[in-house]
């Protein structure tokens, strides 16, 4: 498949998801979740069976929107013609995996986040001791499988925690955290709030033991957030 197969309309929303692709990725170094070339986002293109990502080993500051990869559902670059020489993330097979077996997902972030990584080398899910983690996650934010780069092994593992969880969210143990949402900023935003309570609740622990919220507590918070907050 080549994208000068599709029609224009397909053509224009590829355009648009690396457009957004590209200009998302600069929130990861802006909120400290990333160094090096570290991280990912991609983006399902809505409407097609396709989603663009980072190419791999290319740094944050030579990153566009000539440079966002193209993908099919399996993970196989699509020959666009622009960015011919690129290679995708070395986590596509994990975004793809996602994509395909959670159809709702729109969008899916990879970091390395300091202390949410902290948190998934000890194998430690992040316990529901914040509002604002009743507000974001559900719950707590859990812990998926060992799971090696270079195949589908980490999506399999993301959508195995995820599927039956209200987090946004799973902390892949020895890796760092990935994230879902309906779209790539949804995402990006539940990449930044695992950083922040994984930090916030590190410190805590500091102090003394956190204080779990009341279940019925953190189900009230979240509907409310979910359905109520901000502007519909």
């Amino acid at each position: 498949m080549k994208l000068t197969d599709l029609t224009a309309a397909q053509q224009e929303a590829v355009a648009r998801t690396r457009e957004n692709v590209a200009r998302l990725h600069a929130e990861l170094p802006r909120w400290e979740l990333v160094v090096w070339t570290a991280g990912n986002v991609s983006e399902r293109v809505p409407g097609l069976d396709l989603f663009v990502i980072k190419p791999s080993g290319v740094s944050y500051d030579e990153l566009s929107t000539d440079n966002m990869v193209v993908c099919d559902l399996d993970g196989v670059k699509i020959d666009d013609g622009t960015a011919a020489e690129l290679s995708p993330s070395s986590d596509t097979a994990a975004h793809a995996y996602v994509y395909r077996h959670m159809p709702q997902v729109g969008g899916v972030v990879h970091t390395h986040s300091t202390y949410a990584t902290a948190w998934a080398a000890r194998g430690e899910e992040i316990p529901c001791v914040l509002t604002m983690m009743a507000d974001e996650f559900g719950g707590p934010v859990p812990v998926g499988p060992f799971a090696i780069i270079g195949d589908d092994s980490i999506g399999r593992g993301i959508v195995q925690t995820l599927r039956e969880s209200r987090s946004p969210a799973v902390l892949m143990k020895n890796h760092g955290p990935f994230t879902i949402g309906k779209d790539a900023r949804a995402a990006v935003k539940a990449a930044v709030m695992v950083e922040e309570v994984a930090r916030t609740v590190h410190i805590s622990r500091q102090l003394g033991e956190p204080l779990a919220i009341p279940q019925a507590a953190v189900d009230s918070l979240y509907d409310r957030y979910q359905n109520v907050y901000g502007q519909r």
